[in-house]
């Protein structure tokens, strides 16, 4: 009887979890939308008062002392013990750590409040709250009511708003935020990033018809030959929120003077064409066509690339041609500033320098990173690995968890599977091998393939250091499409010289992709090459390190060094050499390029002449 009512519990917990992301509208660029960015008020709640009354229960929805209500007293002898007041405030999209001292280092509870007048463009429109992403958790009430709960710090979620509860003047939205860690999280609570809190991308009202196009998909067909650029196969899908109302579904790309009508018989409709020709999207030319999708009820538009990604025996084809990926990890942080990245005018910052760098694609670890770097990416032609944050120790073994893993896996394949740049989803990151692991990431991998066939899965595995030689042996690889992993041979093993004799034996017989290599360093402190956290250090690091990827096996497909720039890191406490940073990057916390930046940029540009890519 127990078992069964833990079972109930768990269920219902996954249920609260997921119902945020159900529906989840995508290409919100094209929708109509309102703002709700800019000035939010705030209340900071270590001990969850708000939300708990003194027995510590959650308090009711009409509670006077909840934070949610009103704090507005109906005359001067009511008793509030909660204001909102604009000597308090906070900016959104953005973390709270950035934006006053007093947050440098805190986690917990913040309340925020927004108060807006709101006159819907069509009296008949369903509307919707949209967040890009909070972190971690998100509790959701307008005006008093509550819309729902969210927990994921770095995927999208929305909420339809019913019709009695929003005003035309005077609502009032509060989320309480949450970037408390737990070990049944995902992340769990031992991470090496900032755990930055806060409404962290865009907040947006959305207006659609009461019949809409929710979601869409359209790529080559998987598998298509394009021994000339001719008749290309496309298939895809159509998501209607609701079908009676909708005889058919015509989908345009102007530029290629394309326009198919197909018949609706339920919600998802399925989509299946030739385009006479195309130019396919690559780093080189990043082409993106104007897409047109109609109903009689809406219209959506979008810039889709069309390519295609696949591993085929030893090598990772781009249209059908091998690819090296002259990668970098980047974390979604702006050093100078200490803060979290979440604007376009960040992601071309970022996106910039790994070009600057000789870089074809990124990393985009450990996390989903917000939608303005996946679209910059493929307006820049620059090749993208995204990724949940399962990393290090979360809990394998829980069922609540997995859930929880594979809920920000569906949301962010669901919010960027149309974006051409994204050739990886990745499951993961230097998880622990044991059967129960092996599992779980197992079950990730096939989730990712149900969702979206059409690109490789992978995960950031760890080697196996023996005597002799470096294994690769992982049983995880037997499921990835890319056998990807992570070494830093001359900084937590050994010397630098250490790669000269460094010898690999990859168990499986597909491409391989070194996810993360890298040296930490302090910018401006000299020495000789054997001295630690000198420039000198890391530049000796990446000169063994790039002479070692000259002697690797024909199946190396690429690699993403660790890391971009330097970034905040709890764990970091050398207190000359750190301060708690992780100062591995290319880039300093002022945006200096170290010594080492140089080298990788010789390679990179050498690769880049002799890969065609």
């Amino acid at each position: 009887m127990r078992r069964t009512s833990q079972l109930v519990a768990i269920a219902t917990c996954i249920s609260t979890i997921a119902s945020a992301q159900i529906p989840l509208i995508t290409n919100i660029p094209a929708r109509t939308t309102t703002s709700l960015n800019g000035t939010w008020q705030y209340i900071i709640d270590p001990y969850g008062t708000g939300f708990y009354d003194y027995r510590y229960q959650e308090r009711k929805e009409n509670d006077r002392e909840a934070y949610w209500t009103t704090d507005i007293p109906v005359d001067k002898t009511d008793r509030k013990e909660h204001q909102f007041t604009d000597r308090y405030t906070l900016q959104v999209p953005g973390d709270w750590n950035s934006q006053a001292e007093k947050f440098l280092y805190y986690e917990g509870i913040v309340w925020y409040k927004k108060s807006f007048d709101f006159t819907r463009r069509n009296p008949a429109n369903k509307v919707y709250l949209y967040f890009g992403a909070v972190n971690y958790e998100a509790d959701v009430y307008l005006n008093g009511k509550k819309l729902g709960k969210h927990k994921g710090g770095f995927t999208p979620f929305n909420f339809e708003v019913p019709d009695s509860i929003l005003k035309s003047s005077g609502n009032y939205l509060v989320v309480k935020v949450d970037n408390t860690r737990h070990k049944d999280e995902v992340p769990t609570v031992n991470t090496d990033w900032w755990n930055y809190g806060g409404i962290t991308r865009d907040v947006q009202l959305i207006e659609v018809p009461q019949s809409f196009i929710q979601d869409y998909s359209l790529a080559i067909k998987k598998g298509a030959a394009l021994k000339t650029l001719k008749n290309i196969p496309v298939e895809g899908w159509v998501q209607l929120n609701e079908w009676q109302s909708a005889k058919e579904v015509v989908v345009e790309i102007p530029e290629l003077k394309i326009k198919k009508a197909f018949p609706v018989t339920g919600n998802k409709v399925a989509l299946q064409f030739n385009l006479p020709t195309a130019e396919l999207w690559s780093p080189q030319t990043p082409k993106l066509y104007n897409v047109v999708i109609n109903t009689s009820t809406d219209r959506i538009t979008d810039k889709v690339g069309f390519r295609t990604i696949e591993a085929v025996g030893k090598q990772v084809l781009l249209n059908g041609k091998p690819l090296f990926m002259r990668g970098i990890c980047i974390h979604e942080e702006i050093s100078p500033q200490i803060r979290r990245a979440y604007s376009k005018q960040d992601a071309l910052q970022l996106l910039g320098q790994a070009k600057e760098l000789g870089c074809n694609m990124v990393r985009l670890a450990h996390y989903p990173h917000n939608e303005n770097m996946t679209r910059t990416a493929d307006s820049l032609g620059i090749l993208v690995w995204s990724e949940i944050p399962v990393y290090w120790t979360v809990d394998f073994s829980s069922t609540e968890v997995f859930e929880k893993a594979r809920t920000q896996l569906t949301e962010m394949i669901t919010r960027d599977h149309n974006r051409a740049s994204i050739i990886i989803w990745s499951v993961g990151n230097e998880t622990p091998v044991n059967p129960v692991r092996t599992n779980f990431m197992r079950n990730l991998i096939s989730s990712a393939r149900s969702l979206d066939s059409t690109r490789l899965v992978s995960a950031a595995l760890e080697v196996n250091y023996q005597p002799g030689v470096n294994k690769i042996d992982d049983p995880l690889g037997e499921y990835v499409d890319l056998v990807a992993f992570n070494e830093y041979l001359g900084w937590y093993s050994g010397l630098p010289d250490k790669c000269r004799s460094a010898n690999w034996e990859i168990g499986y017989n597909k491409p391989f992709f070194i996810s993360e290599t890298g040296a930490e360093t302090q910018y401006g402190f000299h020495g000789d090459s054997l001295t630690r956290w000198s420039e000198e250090y890391q530049e000796w690091y990446y000169r063994e390190q790039v002479a070692m990827f000259k002697r690797m096996p024909d199946n190396f497909a690429g690699l993403s060094p660790w890391i971009l720039c330097d970034f905040r890191s709890p764990r970091r406490n050398n207190q000359t050499f750190q301060e708690g940073w992780n100062n591995k990057g290319l880039i300093d916390q002022k945006g200096r390029k170290k010594k080492a930046f140089a080298v990788l940029k010789e390679y990179y540009d050498g690769k880049a002449i002799g890969n065609g890519q």
